[in-house]
């Protein structure tokens, strides 16, 4: 860590057995480099030239989409590591959403959460016995990566370690993360334990989207609690301006993992590496992932927002037709340079009475023939079922065919 963060001298200073010297940190990194994984080429990719990474599993998601843009090995279950903490955070950051949780809530460190400081495990340093706010607890979690602070909150909100994992899987599985199973808040090593790169995206385009008050915190660059500061773990934080997150994890088994998100202009991307062979390395395989994510797509807007798509006829009511416009917004990632196609499919049989904003059709998005995404398209305005009188000569030209 001391490698890496620029906060680390005031650490090292009052926990003597985490500062190394000079020799033993490039002897280590040499060995780390040694024990290198072989380049993993792309299996799915959008674009040409993904980038082959040195690591056991890695993706890059369109944040706006949920779109894959490219991946390798995305569903195998590994160990997360500290990567488990994004869950432990977001469950934390909806709880303060819903108001179940307060930030001046205190929480209690109990003999089983408190860090011996032993220097084998990442700590927010909690004295025993003492209390914390519920909003520094958070931060000890996301910036200091604290296990400390995960299972004191753990228990806090569910009675110990054990409870608080069933709501990590009932989350996982709301959230449609299928090779996920979480055992503890740590993330500390459970054979039992495991997560894939693709439910790790899925987990924090969920952070990025529902705890929008709170994902500032994930771009802090330290923290300082107990009178020991310490600095996000997160390289990428300190060098690229367009990195606001999200989390670091390591450990001998789940190697060195990195779940990064960067936006640059109008597009947000996410990426995950997992088991790669350094602190470095993992920085470095995201610089290259990110690189080409935004070298290699561009934001498309198929249809602008507010015109007329088209109009729906409408049967039975005081109008035959409705303008039918886009419901929200679209924005596609495409490869850089790709022409996009819109094809517009309509409801049969639509019939009066329509609500404005009422789902009449949806528009599909395509390019050289593959499918890009698609969009609902909603009523312009109301339109109110005819009187009698009108319905029945409706009834009467229809079966006639006029």
């Amino acid at each position: 860590m001391g490698t890496l963060l620029p906060s680390s001298a005031s650490f090292a200073a009052k926990h003597p057995a985490a500062a190394k010297p000079a020799a033993h940190k490039k002897a280590a990194a040499a060995a780390a480099s040694a024990n290198a994984l072989p380049p993993l080429a792309a299996q799915t990719a959008l674009a040409d030239n993904p980038p082959a990474l040195p690591a056991k599993a890695w993706l890059l998601m369109d944040f706006d989409s949920g779109e894959v843009l490219a991946s390798a090995n995305a569903d195998e279950p590994l160990p997360p590591a500290s990567l488990t903490k994004m869950m432990t955070s977001y469950i934390v950051e909806q709880a303060l959403r819903s108001g179940k949780l307060k930030q001046t809530d205190l929480v209690t460190v109990s003999q089983n959460a408190w860090c011996r400081g032993s220097g084998t495990e990442s700590c927010m340093y909690l004295p025993l016995n003492s209390q914390a706010t519920v909003i520094d607890i958070l931060r000890g979690i996301v910036i200091q990566s604290g296990n400390d602070a995960s299972k004191a909150i753990a228990e806090h909100m569910a009675g110990s370690e054990a409870g608080f994992a069933k709501l990590m899987n009932a989350e996982a599985q709301r959230l449609g993360m299928t090779y996920t199973q979480f055992v503890n808040p740590t993330g500390l090593p459970d054979p039992e334990h495991k997560s894939s790169a693709r439910d790790l995206a899925i987990l924090a385009r969920a952070i990025i989207r529902d705890s929008a008050e709170y994902y500032p915190i994930y771009a802090e660059h330290d923290f300082k609690y107990n009178g020991i500061k310490q600095g996000n773990r997160n390289a990428l934080l300190y060098t690229d301006p367009t990195v606001d997150g999200l989390k670091t994890g390591h450990t001998a088994e789940a190697g060195y993992c990195l779940v990064t998100s960067s936006k640059r202009n109008d597009m947000r991307l996410i990426s995950v590496i997992l088991n790669t062979h350094s602190a470095q390395a993992r920085a470095d395989h995201t610089r290259t992932l990110l690189g080409w994510g935004f070298g290699s797509f561009e934001k498309a807007v198929p249809i602008q927002p507010g015109a007329v798509v088209t109009t729906a006829k409408v049967s039975f009511g005081k109008a035959d037709t409705v303008g039918a416009v886009l419901g929200a917004p679209w924005m596609l990632t495409v490869p850089r340079g790709q022409q996009v196609q819109a094809t517009v499919e309509l409801k049969p049989g639509l019939e009066a009475p329509v609500a404005k904003g009422a789902v009449v059709g949806k528009v599909v998005a395509t390019s050289n023939g593959k499918p890009l995404g698609e969009t609902p398209l909603v009523a312009q305005a109301d339109v109110e079922r005819a009187g009698l009188l009108l319905r029945t000569w409706q009834y009467v030209a229809k079966w006639f065919g006029k």
